[in-house]
C-alpha cells in the first residue's frame, strides 16, 4: 500500500488531531471536550472504514510507544473531566446475552485505548520509513477491526448521549 496516498494521509491526520485532543483534555471544559469529542470520532471512523489493511513487510511488530504513564494520564484527564458521566451501560460484549446483569463501561477507558493504538501508529509513521509506516498502518487498522473500532463507536454513544441531555447546557453555567 501506499503510504502517501491521500486516504492515509487523511487517517493520520485526524489520528494525529484525536491524539492532541486526548493529551489536553485538561485544557478543555466538560462541554467543550464533548462537542470536539463528537465533531472529531465520527470523522476519525470515517477516514478507517474507509482503508484496506495492508500486508506486513517487516518480520517484527512494529514499536510500542505509549507507556502505561501515558495511558494513565489520558484515561485519568478524561474520568476526572467527565465525573459520574464518564460510566455507561455496555450492551455489545459477548457475554451480555448470557447476563441479567448490566455491564458498567468507561468512556475514559475507551478513550485511552483509542489513544493507545493511535499514538503508536502515529509515532512509527513519523519514523519515516516506508516499511514501519506500513506495518504500524496494517497493526492499527487490524486493532481498529479487533476491539478500538467498537470502543470508538461505544464512547461516541454515549458522549453522544451526554451531548443531547437536559443537562448539558447546565455545565456550563456552572
Amino acid at each position: 500500500m501506499d503510504v502517501y496516498n491521500k486516504q492515509v494521509i487523511e487517517y493520520v491526520t485526524v489520528a494525529a488531531e484525536t491524539c492532541l485532543l486526548f493529551e489536553h483534555v485538561n485544557e478543555c471544559t466538560r462541554n467543550e471536550f464533548i462537542v470536539r469529542s463528537l465533531r472529531l470520532l465520527p470523522l476519525l471512523y470515517a477516514k478507517t472504514v474507509v482503508l484496506g489493511v495492508p500486508e506486513m513487510v517487516l518480520d517484527d511488530a512494529p514499536e510500542r510507544f505509549v507507556t502505561e504513564e501515558d495511558y494513565q494520564y489520558v484515561r485519568e484527564s478524561v474520568e476526572t473531566l467527565l465525573g459520574n458521566d464518564n460510566v455507561y451501560l455496555e450492551v455489545f460484549r459477548p457475554e451480555m446475552k448470557y447476563s441479567d446483569t448490566p455491564i458498567a463501561a468507561f468512556i475514559s477507558e475507551d478513550l485511552a485505548d483509542i489513544y493507545q493504538e493511535l499514538k503508536d501508529f502515529a509515532a512509527n509513521y513519523r519514523i519515516g520509513v516506508e516499511d514501519i509506516m506500513n506495518d504500524a498502518l496494517a497493526v492499527s487498522l487490524e486493532a481498529f477491526a479487533e476491539h478500538w473500532g467498537q470502543k470508538l463507536l461505544n464512547a461516541m454513544r454515549a458522549l453522544h448521549a451526554l451531548r443531547y441531555s437536559e443537562e448539558f447546557d447546565s455545565y456550563e453555567e456552572e
